[in-house]
């Protein structure tokens, strides 16, 4: 399951963050997760949970925005949602020749700082 190394490496950033700011506790981080992104949700929110035991990030909620995958159409010029990642074609023109523009993210966003926000890059 990578899903617990992506938690580990995420708590490892957050735990930086907090020692650079004085071992600051994290209340919630937030995270962008695409469908293409290949992690299971689920899987990513449990190995968090137990990850962050006896770190500064214990008893924290880890958020997940869902990004849905978008496409750009070379042939109509068109960006169009994905309804289905088995069915990339054009839902505008039926073309193929298209490339995914947005719903591989697998990117923290921010952190909740014992009541404050901080945005982490």
């Amino acid at each position: 399951m990578h899903e617990l190394s992506i938690a580990l490496s995420m708590i490892e950033m957050a735990n930086k963050e907090c020692a650079a700011r004085g071992g600051a506790r994290v209340s919630a981080l937030h995270l962008k997760l695409g469908s293409l992104s290949g992690v299971i949700k689920e899987a990513l929110q449990f190995s968090y949970e137990i990850a962050c035991q006896g770190t500064a990030l214990e008893g924290s909620t880890l958020i997940i925005e869902d990004v849905p995958v978008i496409i750009h159409c070379s042939t109509c010029e068109s960006n169009q949602l994905v309804e289905t990642v088995q069915d990339l074609r054009c839902s505008k023109c039926g073309g193929t020749n298209s490339h995914v523009t947005q719903g591989r993210e697998l990117e923290v966003v921010a952190l909740e700082l014992e009541g404050a926000k901080a945005v982490v890059s």
